[in-house]
């Protein structure tokens, strides 16, 4: 495969995931803001022997992506919507096998929850408790289109970069993490 066919099929193939990614976010009603949805790009850098592709994207994109384990706990039972049971109930976890958890004593700020609460009418402290016990579900709004699009790479680019679709998916969520 020709360095221009290269590029060619790795900008078709980033192009399609992000265009994926974004529609799934819209989909998965994860585009309040949208600040990730306009975040998604790509570089691609092909040369005679390696190429490089990078996705960009928000840094909490990653943890929408693939969830965060809460740190559980025990629910207040203050509210009016949870008379049933006066001793408290556990909070219900959402984070599945993600890589990624909430550590307790370690909340993350309000800050982060501030615009996207206020837009929803709900209190930023109440929304951010929420998201510490419970944690993320996974979205997996990037990691669908990626996994399907790699699956349909021409068969000599994948043979002849000896490529991996973990170790590419991977490395290019570190990396990007790192930034």
């Amino acid at each position: 495969m020709q360095l221009k066919e290269t590029q060619d099929v790795l900008n078709k193939f980033a192009k399609y995931v992000i265009q994926q990614s974004r529609t799934n976010l819209t989909k998965g009603k994860k585009n309040s803001s949208k600040e990730l949805y306009n975040s998604l790009d790509s570089e691609v850098k092909v040369s005679k022997n390696s190429f490089q592709l990078e996705f960009l994207m928000e840094q909490y994109g990653i943890f929408q992506d693939k969830g965060v384990r809460g740190a559980g706990g025990v629910r207040k039972t203050t509210s009016k919507f949870n008379r049933r049971n006066n001793k408290g109930k556990i909070w219900k976890q959402k984070g599945g096998n993600s890589p990624f958890s909430f550590k307790e004593g370690r909340k993350p700020s309000v800050k982060h929850f501030k615009e996207w609460s206020k837009r929803k009418g709900l209190s930023a402290y109440a929304v951010r408790d929420a998201v510490f016990r419970q944690g993320i579900k996974p979205s997996m709004f990037f990691t669908k289109p990626f996994e399907k699009a790699f699956k349909n790479l021409p068969k000599e680019l994948v043979q002849s970069f000896a490529l991996d679709m973990e170790t590419l998916l991977e490395t290019t969520i570190k990396d990007n993490l790192k930034k």
